[in-house]
């Protein structure tokens, strides 16, 4: 930096010993969560079992458990991050300010309360701990020293020397995924974000030339194994393309997701004659399939589907509705989840089928016999729209039931759920990005009392806690498709990973439109695009609730 010709040397606000003082407060963090935990298991159990009664009854403590749980875990991750790109000589400036502002600002929000919602705070005491101070030196200066003024403005500074990345700091992966990375930015600066508002203004489907365009590039085969014609990439793959799509619009990011769901299916539950009939077709994008699972009323509650199928000799005749259908239209095969034991009513009766049908032709968008569906208009997330479905007399092969056994749908679907959020974390990601650089562009661009928005303190402090809050939730999701990847459960991990992308994701995207004060509010401007996009991440792959339910019952077990 110059000043009258004199150079100026600037002082960084990075903490001296940062990775130090982290890596001691780390450990700390993880043991008031173990003492919470302790506090509501003693609460919660009954006769050695956890109590739904009492779990459901004290939900904002179960659910503060879960949202501690992630926390933690986050922050495990990032100093796993630091200290990964400390080893490789990459832990720069920008690196260690979003390292010291996570600490400082997460640990606050830790002794101060947990935001789980608007208006819904998770604190400590909540968890059966009362009023608990920081006790230990470390935790006090991070809590005191991390996030501050000082630090989130030279943080926004050395964003805007980086502008034009898809990422702000070191992401800490290989150079093959990094390389992953800059080829579908590539093709989503060039391909998806000039023209996404437009598809979603006028409520359009993606033109075809662009799913034809991600088969050739292989986003529908990522992960399925070679032997099935796909690419065997690892699940890490399959987050930084989703990530990259969905920065140029979430509809785009999300068609691969259906395909991950049927790969997931059939790969876990499938015959070995489904695998080798279907994977290949889904791989190349022959056919496109969509995921049918939730009916009217039941939302969450699958275990409480009515949808029937009766066998009759070599086919299976289907009965009921079906909602929030995604890309129903276009689709060649449904991933059906119905009910085949007429005697059951829980999740024990019911069966996942490949239930074929012909796609919409432009004039007619259901044109299969048996089968029915209206379009229901919604906010956003609309380049793929949103269906709901009625069978009567629809037919199904019975050589398409997965895995050739009845009763094993409810059970095979789960299957599938660790990698459905991971992919949905990712795409939180990808979204929170785009309103990162889309809020950061307009505070560049437009003046005010003769200087730029981002100049203004309020201004930089958000653009510094997108950067940083984008950071954490990518690390949580990348350390959840490891352990995918090196096949260790990851529900918990999974399920953290969606449920703070999520809110990471609304929290920018809400951000970034009070940047844009008045003009976020017109529909010309992309940023209430984003929005609505935005808002569907907490709701979808499990509503943030359910999912906090999830892990705080799986905690507690």
């Amino acid at each position: 930096m110059a000043l009258d010709g004199q150079d100026i040397e600037i002082k960084t606000p990075v903490l001296p010993d940062l990775l130090t003082l982290t890596a001691a407060v780390t450990p700390k963090m993880a043991a008031l969560y173990d003492r919470a935990r302790a506090a509501l298991r003693a609460e919660f159990l009954v006769d050695g079992k956890i109590s739904n009664t009492k779990l459901e009854a004290d939900q904002t403590a179960a659910h503060g458990l879960a949202w501690l749980a992630t926390y933690v875990e986050a922050l495990r991750q990032m100093q796993a991050w630091a200290e990964k790109l400390t080893a490789s000589g990459t832990f720069g400036e920008m690196e260690q300010l979003i390292h010291q502002i996570a600490f400082g600002e997460y640990i606050s929000q830790i002794y101060g309360g947990i935001p789980m919602n608007q208006g819904e705070i998770a604190r400590l005491g909540d968890l059966g701990l009362g009023l608990v101070q920081p006790s230990h030196p470390e935790a006090t200066k991070l809590m005191l020293e991390g996030n501050t003024i000082a630090a989130r403005t030279r943080l926004v500074e050395l964003m805007q020397d980086n502008a034009g990345y898809a990422t702000f700091g070191k992401t800490g992966l290989d150079d093959d995924l990094e390389m992953i990375r800059d080829q579908f930015k590539r093709f989503s600066d060039e391909r998806v974000a000039p023209y996404a508002h437009d598809w979603h203004l006028n409520d359009e489907l993606i033109p075809m030339d662009i799913i034809e365009a991600l088969a050739d590039l292989g986003v529908f085969g990522l992960t399925i194994p070679e032997e099935f014609g796909g690419f065997g990439f690892p699940k890490a793959a399959m987050v930084v393309v989703s990530e990259e799509l969905s920065r140029g619009y979430i509809g785009v990011g999300s068609l691969g997701t259906r395909s991950e769901i049927a790969a997931e299916l059939i790969l876990c539950g499938g015959t070995e004659a489904q695998k080798h009939k279907w994977l290949p077709q889904i791989s190349s994008a022959e056919i496109l399939p969509t995921a049918v699972f939730t009916e009217p009323n039941t939302g969450s509650d699958l275990g409480a589907l009515r949808t029937r199928a009766v066998k009759d000799g070599e086919t299976y005749t289907v009965t009921g509705n079906k909602t929030w259908i995604t890309h129903a239209a276009r689709a060649h095969v449904m991933t059906m989840l119905v009910r085949t034991d007429p005697k059951t009513t829980d999740y024990k009766g019911l069966s996942m089928f490949l239930a074929e049908k012909t796609p919409g032709d432009g004039t007619n968008d259901f044109p299969t016999v048996g089968m029915s569906g209206s379009e229901i208009e919604v906010l956003g997330y609309r380049g793929m729209k949103e269906y709901e479905l009625g069978f009567d007399g629809f037919k199904i092969d019975a050589k398409n039931l997965l895995g050739g056994v009845e009763g094993q749908g409810f059970k095979q679907l789960m299957q599938t759920f660790e990698s459905a959020r991971i992919q949905t974390a990712a795409r939180a990601i990808g979204v929170a990005q785009n309103a990162l650089d889309v809020g950061m562009q307009y505070a560049i661009d437009r003046k005010q009392f003769d200087k730029s928005l981002i100049d203004f303190p309020r201004v930089s402090g958000k653009l510094a806690i997108m950067a940083v809050e984008i950071m954490v939730a990518r690390q949580l999701t990348y350390f959840a498709a490891w352990e995918k990847d090196n096949d260790r459960r990851c529900d918990v991990e999974a399920g953290m990973a969606k449920l703070l992308g999520a809110r990471v994701a609304w929290a920018a995207a809400d951000n970034a439109l009070q940047i844009h004060g008045g003009n976020g509010f017109a529909l010309e401007y992309q940023i209430s695009r984003i929005l609505c996009d935005a808002r569907i991440l907490n709701i979808f792959e499990g509503a943030g609730e359910i999912q906090a339910q999830v892990i705080a019952r799986r905690l507690l077990s």
